[in-house]
């Protein structure tokens, strides 16, 4: 099992993106919570319609997480990559 949970600014992409989720095969948990068999089909598909669909149209505020409950991995989208990322300060 995945679960997929996404906070995105703008109405209209995030009501695309949740749409693209359920065509996927995930099911809503809460609002912007998904859960989804962990098949390498689902999986492929999501990342990338994720990397090559919204990535592009993410802004700075947004970010989508993947959790794979199974094994301890989070994959990270949008601005959720740069919360661990070390900051420098010149």
């Amino acid at each position: 099992m995945i679960i997929i949970s996404y906070d995105i600014k703008d109405d209209k992409l995030r009501t695309s993106f949740s749409k693209t989720l359920e065509a996927l095969g995930a099911s809503r948990l809460q609002y912007s919570v998904f859960e989804a068999r962990n098949s390498s089909r689902i999986l492929g598909n999501l990342r990338f319609v994720i990397r090559n669909d919204f990535g592009p149209k993410f802004c700075m505020d947004d970010s989508v997480c993947i959790f794979h409950c199974d094994e301890d991995k989070t994959e990270k989208y949008g601005n959720s990559v740069h919360r661990d990322q070390d900051l420098l300060f010149f």
